[in-house]
């Protein structure tokens, strides 16, 4: 038994190139031909966050919506090292966003 399916050109195109495509396979319902329907993938582009400022323990970036900040701290520090140290990278960080609201506003 032969069945015929549609299949548009650019779809065929990438099958003869030898990549795969994604889609769907159906019988439509008003001709009653069997139809094949590729997914339009697209890449999400989107933008990579800006480094504001790289801190000894860490990072503030910056993304359209956020700004972010991250701090690692080894285990082996002591309460009173790691209360001083998150202390001094507040620090840091709030010196490197009013330095950034600087630049922005001129």
């Amino acid at each position: 038994m032969k069945k015929y399916i549609a299949i548009e050109e650019e779809v065929l195109a990438r099958l003869v190139l030898g990549k795969c495509v994604e889609g769907r396979l159906f019988r439509d319902k008003w001709t009653g031909v069997i139809t094949f329907n590729a997914y339009n993938r697209q890449p999400r582009v989107r933008q990579k966050d800006a480094l504001l400022k790289k801190t000894p323990w860490g990072w503030l970036k910056a993304s359209i919506e956020r700004v972010k900040r991250h701090t690692s701290l080894p285990k082996d520090l002591s309460l009173p090292e790691k209360l001083a140290i998150l202390d001094e990278e507040n620090e840091l960080v709030k010196q490197a966003l009013v330095e950034n609201y600087m630049i922005e506003s001129v």
